[in-house]
């Protein structure tokens, strides 16, 4: 194994948005299986410090590609796009985000306030898989500051289905 592989080699996955997660997940056992500590109780103390390091770089790879906007993110990386802090978008989306927020705040004091909420988060769910689909076609064709743009909306956007799910289980009282 090379620790110079990036983390679509080192599932042997094309370098895309779009990834098969079952694929992965079976090469990630595969892989854990191989390099598990476990494995090399008997090794040497190199052997026993690389199988470690290769669990703790396989752990991160997967951790990394089975998560949609990780995912995003780090292929932005990979194309030596750094994720701003504070980044300049679109004023007209900023509004809508305003405008959605303050719809989430209503719908908590709603009365059939989790009907709502479902609609809600169904709404935003529709939104991202949209903006993930036009990640992934502006990754493809290569046009990586458009892909960013739609990484930094896809941020502000779990965000607020974060706050949703916080909303769902205050109203359901976990």
């Amino acid at each position: 194994m090379d620790f110079k592989q990036d983390y679509f080699e080192i599932f042997q996955l094309p370098r895309g948005f779009d990834i098969n997660l079952e694929v992965l997940s079976e090469r990630f056992r595969e892989l854990q299986k191989s390099v598990h500590p476990d494995k090399y109780v008997n090794a040497s103390e190199t052997e026993k410090r690389i199988s470690m390091q290769w669990t703790v770089q396989i752990n991160a790879a997967h951790d990394t590609l089975k998560v949609s906007m990780a995912r995003a993110i780090y292929l932005l990386e990979l194309g030596d796009v750094k994720i701003a802090t504070n980044p300049t978008l679109d004023p007209d989306f900023l509004m809508e985000q305003i405008e959605l927020r303050e719809e989430l705040e209503d719908i908590g004091e709603a009365d059939d306030a989790l009907l709502k909420l479902d609609d809600f988060t169904l709404r935003v769910n529709k939104v991202m898989s949209a903006l993930e689909s036009s990640f992934a076609s502006s990754y493809s064709r290569g046009e990586l500051k458009s892909a960013e743009q739609e990484v930094y909306k896809l941020q502000f956007l779990n965000k607020l289905r974060i706050a949703a799910d916080h909303m769902e289980e205050k109203l359901l009282d976990y």
